[in-house]
């Protein structure tokens, strides 16, 4: 996993937490639910990630 798709996933998932947050605070469902949404993109993304790390690690032996 490179350094930039990192920080891109880790945005994602951040501005997730940020637009879920401020959807709470303003009683708007729509964006809370987006938030939500943009978190869990995140977390597949980073998944994803990781089972690419750990097979390049398998194969890399």
């Amino acid at each position: 996993m490179s350094d930039s798709d990192k920080a891109e996933n880790k945005a994602e998932e951040l501005k997730g937490k940020a637009k879920e947050t401020l959807g709470k605070a303003t009683d708007n469902e729509q964006w809370e639910s987006e938030g939500k949404g943009d978190q869990g993109k995140a977390d597949v993304k980073q998944a994803g990630e990781k089972v690419k790390d750990a097979a390049k690690d398998v194969f890399d032996r």
